[in-house]
Order: structure tokens, then C-alpha cells, then sequence
């Protein structure tokens, strides 16, 4: 663990996040406010661990601007910020929901009051099942339900979700108990009473990560492989940061679609909550201690 890149990484997403968070967006295109934080980022001095996530209202998660996208951030939508950024390769992630319906403040407060307590609690040798039970409890408590298919997760150097998960509700069973040795993304996501509290994968796939180096026997796919794997190794990526890679979008996106079909990269589907109802998320990154955590994104 490299823990002053860590901290670097930490310190620059919580002011990205602030700033997106205090930024009125209504009137902006998701592209605008996509490439915005993600510049920031790069001028900081560090680079976005993942395409910056712009969900708005029932999507969750994993929506990020296509190149091009007019769509526009309006009245009365509640629009999830996920940001992600890395110090090389060590990652903060943290998210922010904006919300500009006043009927889903408390939606929003719900899923951030959750995440506070999942915070204080957390430190060494803590139960994830634990964390769970708490962001359960406590976003149940003001009148809202978890997203249960949604999680928190471990990370590792230009590893995201680096194989152990915080669950978002109790969970019977065996569970992990938190590492110092270790950073944690904690991220509660919650739903209306009425919500289905679990999200489905959406058509709409615009976030990708490599999987395999294994030559393709296609030039111009096994030429984009190689420009994805200097530039982003195994974080995930966005078609709109490859438009300079290629003369056309069009050869582009037929290039990714041999590279999926080869399965050199993942599509990650935009998630959707099950009934189609407003969604909120709030996320910190964390490292435990023995007397507490430490919280790199505050």
C-alpha cells in the first residue's frame, strides 16, 4: 500500500466532488459536466481511475457521456456524480448526489446519513456485514430502502473492485472483516419505499475495461488494445476518451465491438433500479485503523 498516493489521490477527489457538488448543472449536457470534473482532475495533477459517472434519477450507475451527448441535466432530476481518481494507480472513489427536487432531499440525506455511519464505525478487524447492517438500518430508519445488489469494495493499485465487497444490507453468513493493510470504497445507494431495491442491467453500455491482452488477429483492433492498455492498463475507459485514437467514431466503435466480441474488453451496462424510481448515492474511500479509519476523500 502506497499511502501518500492514496492520501494525494483522496485529497483531490474530495475537492473535485465538492465542487460538482456546490456547481448549479441544470442546463449543462452530461458531456459538459463529465469532461469538466475529469479536467480537473488532470490540472490537479492526477488522473480519473474511471470515466466520471453522471446517473440521473432511476440509473444508479455507470452512465457516462458518450461523445457528442446533448443529454441535459433538467429541473427535477436527481443526478448521481461517481468519481474516481488515481495517483499511480492507488484510487479514491467518491460520489455525490445533486439533486434538484426538493421532494428527494431527503432521499439524497438518507443515503448520506448512512454512509456517515458506515464511516464512524468502520476501522480494523469491523465486520463488512457489520457495515451493511448499519447502512440498512439507517436508511430504513428515515422511510427509504437499500439497493441490495449494490456494494461497497475493496481496492488495489489500478484495481477498482478488487474482489471483496461491502454490502449495502445485512447479510447472513460468512463475512470479511476490514484490513489495515487495505482501502475500501463504502457506497450506500438508496431507493423509495415503493422501489424495488435492487438495480437491472440497462441496454446502454458505454464504459469499458480491459480483460484480456491476447492478440485479436485484427490490425486496427489489436492496435486500439495496445493504446488502451499504455494509456488506462486494466481501469475502466470511455469511448470518448479514444476519439483521438481513430480518423472516424464509426471505425471506432466498430473496432470496441470486435474487441467485446473477442473478449479482450468488458462492457459494463448502465444499472437501473428494478421499479424505475429515483435513486441516491453518496461514497467515501476509507483506510481502517485500530482506533478508526482513516478517510481519504473528506
Amino acid at each position: 500500500m502506497n499511502a501518500e498516493s492514496y492520501l494525494k489521490a483522496g485529497k483531490i477527489a474530495a475537492q473535485v466532488r465538492e465542487d460538482a457538488r456546490r456547481k448549479y448543472h441544470v442546463g449543462s449536457t452530461l458531456l459538459e459536466v463529465c469532461e469538466k470534473v475529469e479536467a480537473q482532475i488532470r490540472a490537479m495533477g492526477a488522473q480519473p481511475a474511471f470515466p466520471v459517472n453522471a446517473s440521473l434519477n432511476e440509473i444508479a450507475a455507470h452512465y457516462t457521456a458518450e461523445p457528442g451527448d446533448q443529454t441535459t441535466v433538467k429541473e427535477g432530476d436527481v443526478l448521481k456524480i461517481d468519481i474516481g481518481v488515481h495517483v499511480d494507480g492507488y484510487i479514491a472513489d467518491t460520489a455525490v448526489t445533486v439533486c434538484y427536487d426538493p421532494k428527494f432531499d431527503s432521499l439524497v440525506k438518507a443515503a448520506e446519513t448512512a454512509l456517515a455511519e458506515a464511516v464512524r464505525m468502520a476501522r480494523a478487524n469491523t465486520k463488512a456485514s457489520d457495515i451493511g447492517r448499519t447502512i440498512e438500518t439507517m436508511i430504513g430508519r428515515m422511510g427509504y430502502k437499500p439497493i441490495q445488489n449494490l456494494s461497497g469494495h475493496s481496492l488495489q493499485q489500478y484495481t477498482i473492485h478488487a474482489g471483496k465487497s461491502i454490502p449495502n444490507v445485512w447479510t447472513i453468513g460468512s463475512s470479511f472483516a476490514l484490513q489495515p493493510t487495505e482501502a475500501y470504497a463504502i457506497e450506500p445507494f438508496a431507493t423509495t419505499k415503493d422501489g424495488m431495491g435492487v438495480v437491472r442491467e440497462g441496454k446502454v453500455k458505454n464504459i469499458f475495461g480491459i480483460t484480456s491482452r491476447k492478440p485479436s488477429k485484427d490490425k486496427d483492433a489489436d492496435s486500439l488494445l495496445e493504446i488502451i492498455w499504455n494509456r488506462y492498463k486494466t481501469l475502466p475507459f470511455a469511448l470518448r476518451w479514444l476519439t483521438d485514437a481513430f480518423d472516424d467514431e464509426a471505425r471506432l466503435r466498430r473496432t470496441i465491438d470486435v474487441l467485446i466480441k473477442k473478449k479482450n474488453i468488458h462492457a459494463y451496462p448502465i444499472l437501473v433500479e428494478g421499479h424505475g424510481r429515483m435513486v441516491a448515492q453518496a461514497e467515501h474511500t476509507l483506510i481502517p485503523n485500530e482506533s478508526g479509519s482513516t478517510v481519504i476523500t473528506i
